[in-house]
């Protein structure tokens, strides 16, 4: 048995076509960027994102502020776009400076235009079960599963990672699915134990080809968030092992997976703000 490919590149085209339609249809969509620093990793994400945002027809603003930034001038700046009705969405791109608290940064954005969704109030209401805004990441994951026909209604789904912009997220969108949700993190003892009961596995620790093949459920689902890369031949790396493809009815790969989808829901999470922020929108929402 080998694998389906699950394409994010095509869905996440998809998508992005499906947000220039509701950018058409709302006239106007906003998106502020906010980048301090070189972190050349960090450039390229923005300059991605800016790209598929004016590709979408939305007004893309792309604020690049030095790494001597001080954290009171980057408040000022994010109140600013808090308080501008053209700007509808806004992201600030980490990780940030040492020199500046990311929380306290994260907490400056209004929540109604935190595209990452990660202010706690979004957070919140997540883990409440009335989500708005959620992180791009683990909404794309949804999307995939839902555009491949994944049964989720009482499956096993396995997360492995538990950051707050991806594994906390992914578990309870799955568990708001009726899935039966297992965390599984960098201390959890016999990870296989977990992984080879999972129907739905999500690998999103950072770690490369952590999952290996027989650690794999027979026809299970592989999602791999891993974006690892390899020190001599400088490619991009996911944590489960490609051999994993032999065991699964379905997975994603790397790259072309899950990343490309990553940008694509931040956009469409920017046409949701809009919607959330406009009265006649939240009447008959799109989403």
């Amino acid at each position: 048995m080998t694998a389906t490919i699950i394409d994010g590149k095509a869905l996440g085209t998809k998508v992005r076509e499906e947000v220039a339609a509701s950018v058409a249809e709302l006239g106007h969509v906003g998106l502020a960027t906010v980048l301090v620093g070189d972190d050349p990793a960090s450039h390229i994400y923005i300059d991605l994102k800016q790209k598929a945002a004016q590709q979408a027809g939305m007004e893309a603003r792309d604020l690049k502020l030095p790494s001597h930034t001080s954290e009171e001038a980057l408040l000022a700046t994010i109140a600013e776009l808090n308080a501008d009705d053209a700007v509808d969405g806004l992201l600030v791109q980490l990780p940030l400076p040492d020199h500046i608290d990311e929380n306290r940064v994260i907490e400056a954005i209004a929540p109604a235009k935190d595209v990452d969704g990660i202010h706690p109030i979004n957070a919140g209401r997540l883990y409440l079960g009335r989500p708005s805004l959620v992180p791009g990441t683990p909404l794309g994951i949804m999307r995939m599963l839902d555009e491949y026909e994944i049964p989720l209604e009482g499956a096993r789904a396995v997360v492995v990672g538990r950051s707050a912009i991806v594994g906390k997220p992914m578990a309870h969108l799955l568990l708001q699915r009726n899935a039966t949700v297992t965390i599984c993190h960098s201390r959890t003892q016999d990870l296989e134990r977990h992984t080879l009961d999972a129907d739905v596995l999500v690998a999103a620790v950072g770690r490369t080809h952590l999952i290996s093949a027989d650690m794999v459920k027979a026809g299970a689902t592989v999602i791999d968030v891993g974006m690892n890369r390899d020190e001599d031949s400088r490619k991009v790396l996911g944590d489960v092992d490609p051999s994993a493809m032999d065991e699964a009815a379905y997975m994603t790969p790397v790259p072309g997976g899950v990343g490309p989808m990553t940008i694509a829901m931040v956009l469409q999470n920017a046409v949701t703000a809009a919607r959330l922020r406009r009265p006649e929108a939240v009447a008959s929402p799109k989403n």
